[in-house]
């Protein structure tokens, strides 16, 4: 990857690096700009290789680590890997070789569903990676054993793909929603995790699916509010009271994620491409 590194800035001025393989990570970036505002960030879409879901855990860790080299050359404060099959993948290999960098992951978020739930059944909606992981059987067991509450996980693929090519609305995404949702709400879950940041972009639609209440787990908030405390721990918030910056880099389509900003986040942001 090359470098586009500027001169760097005092510490606190150093901008969040925020990735995820492709559009997912918008809906995680939306969090952090309405809670720190005055924060610069550079976002990267891994979108030569998206999605991560369906690769092999080891080729997940050398795609984030590579990315998060890129970021950590542009002088980041603070990484959020906004990724789940990322997190689940590759956060340790990501705090060992970055042991002093503020480093925030996302989790499906199984614990507040958890206390959310009224029958006792939550549905988990991921990639394939994600719900293979040792690090979600592990967290999933201890609530169970916990909560005495039953998570269905539901496999969802092709839905990023959907979400990549902005079909959010589409017959062919809804086909997919119902397909995975429709067996949760029958087994009982009245309660649903969306196990992918790429998901809360059609959290609508899995609304519109189910036809009738059900609690819906987006922990993209969740992550933002820990980037603040990591760095307000760490002394590190940016004092301009001017707007944040935002800069996009992506491998693969940059059209992508330009189309991604102005739809998504209604931002017209130009995306620097970057060599695999």
């Amino acid at each position: 990857m090359q470098d586009h590194r500027e001169a760097l800035a005092p510490i606190g001025d150093q901008p969040i690096g925020v990735f995820d393989s492709g559009l997912g990570g918008l809906s995680v970036l939306r969090h952090i700009r309405a809670l720190l505002p005055h924060e610069d960030v550079l976002y990267f879409a891994d979108s030569g290789f998206v999605p991560y879901g369906g690769r092999p855990d080891h080729e997940i860790a050398e795609r984030s680590l590579a990315v998060a080299d890129f970021l950590q050359r542009q002088g980041i404060k603070a990484l959020v890997v906004a990724c789940n099959t990322a997190t689940a993948a590759a956060i340790k290999a990501l705090r060992a070789r970055y042991p002093a960098l503020p480093l925030v992951g996302v989790e499906p978020g199984l614990k507040p569903a958890a206390a959310l739930t009224q029958t006792k059944t939550v549905g988990v909606l991921a990639t394939e990676s994600t719900l293979a992981s040792a690090k979600f059987a592990a967290l999933r067991d201890e609530l169970a054993a916990a909560t005495g509450v039953r998570f269905l996980s539901q496999p969802c693929v092709g839905l990023v793909e959907q979400i990549e090519k902005g079909e959010l609305q589409s017959a062919a995404t809804a086909l997919l929603v119902k397909r995975y949702v429709a067996p949760l709400l029958e087994q009982g879950a009245d309660t649903l995790v969306l196990g992918c940041t790429h998901y809360p972009f059609v959290q609508a639609l899995i609304e519109e699916v189910a036809a009738r209440p059900v609690a819906i787990v987006d922990t993209g908030e969740a992550v933002a509010r820990q980037l603040a405390r990591l760095l307000a721990q760490h002394g590190l918030q940016h004092q301009s009271e001017a707007p944040g910056a935002l800069h996009a880099y992506a491998t693969g389509s940059v059209s992508t994620l330009e189309n991604g900003f102005a739809r998504l986040l209604r931002l017209d942001i130009a995306v620097a491409p970057i060599a695999n």
